[in-house]
């Protein structure tokens, strides 16, 4: 109810919200709409999680070459020895795709590290240098786009501490 200026009280009709009626062969525009727009956003979602998955593989390969040049870099002995050198590889690019359970660094593998003894490295002081190899494969696979697998190679170069 409203009050007039005057004091009164009048009831004043309300007109109800009428119903929108939906014209003659326009109804059903959003689901065809949906069905059209929905493999679109299946694939960038699909596709913004391949690209973490790429971005979680670079990171985890630049640390898996910092950790195996920390350790390579202890004694020239060591710096010679690529068996252990792959361990601490494997063991920073464990959580990787593609790597799980392996358990070696063959140069066909997932994982490849090389580990060189470097007379005089960048600075004139004797170094080492470690190169690993990571190969990352998509997991949405588009034939022509996006093919094969993504391989990543950072290598590193510390002086020798000893």
């Amino acid at each position: 109810m409203r009050f007039l200026l005057s004091g009164l009280e009048t009831p004043v009709p309300r007109r109800r919200a009428e119903k929108p009626v939906a014209r003659r062969g326009e109804a059903g525009h959003a689901a065809i709409e949906t069905a059209l727009m929905l493999p679109w956003l299946i694939f960038s979602f699909m596709g913004a999680f391949d690209v973490g998955i790429y971005n979680y593989s670079l990171v985890s390969t630049e640390s898996a070459a910092r950790v195996v040049a920390m350790y390579a870099s202890a004694s020239a002995s060591v710096a010679q020895n690529p068996t252990s050198a792959c361990a601490y590889a494997l063991a920073e690019l464990r959580d990787a795709p593609n790597v799980g359970s392996t358990s070696s660094c063959s140069s066909g593998g997932v994982v490849n590290v090389t580990t060189t003894y470097l007379a005089t490295g960048a600075d004139g002081l004797p170094a080492v240098q470690v190169s690993v190899t990571y190969k990352a494969t998509p997991g949405l696979s588009i034939p022509g786009l996006i093919t094969g697998s993504l391989t990543i190679t950072r290598t590193v170069e510390m002086p020798l501490r000893s």
